[in-house]
């Protein structure tokens, strides 16, 4: 099974949140090689983001978020390297095809562009946590998994 993470489906990883649980499944099946993860090099910017955001208004502490950003690292380095995770580069005509989707559902770029690359890569589904970004996905025939 192929999975696009989304920014909010990865930090489900690193800290617990409702669709924890699924998230860690989803590791686990890739780790032993019956799942692939897809996101985009766009995501790794934005987990890195969330993760300090949380750190910054105190709902993960000092060692709590330094062990959650180097897992978060290090687990995406073997990911790669045991060619079980591909980071999806953000490409001008990605960024241009997603241009319409902002438009159509008044959506941010970012999302948009999740919808777009999960297209290109034939990838079996998106998870996220954001009900509203997989509502869209699914009105847009990619399918989608809400993990709230």
């Amino acid at each position: 099974m192929k999975f696009y993470l989304d920014s909010s489906a990865i930090v489900k990883r690193y800290v617990l949140e409702e669709g924890s649980d699924k998230v860690k499944e989803i590791y686990f099946e890739a780790f032993n090689g019956a799942a692939t993860l897809h996101f985009s090099v766009w995501n790794v910017g934005e987990v890195l983001g969330a993760l300090d955001t949380y750190y910054r208004r105190n709902w993960l502490e000092g060692e709590d978020y330094r062990v959650a950003r180097e897992s978060f690292i290090a687990e995406t380095v073997r990911l790669l390297k045991l060619n079980v995770a591909k980071v999806v580069p953000v490409r001008s005509r990605l960024l241009a095809e997603s241009w319409l989707l902002v438009e159509k559902h008044h959506i941010y770029e970012a999302d948009a562009l999740q919808i777009v690359s999960v297209e290109n890569l034939g990838v079996d589904q998106l998870l996220s946590g954001d009900q509203r970004l997989v509502d869209i996905s699914n009105k847009e025939e990619v399918n989608a998994a809400y993990l709230g």
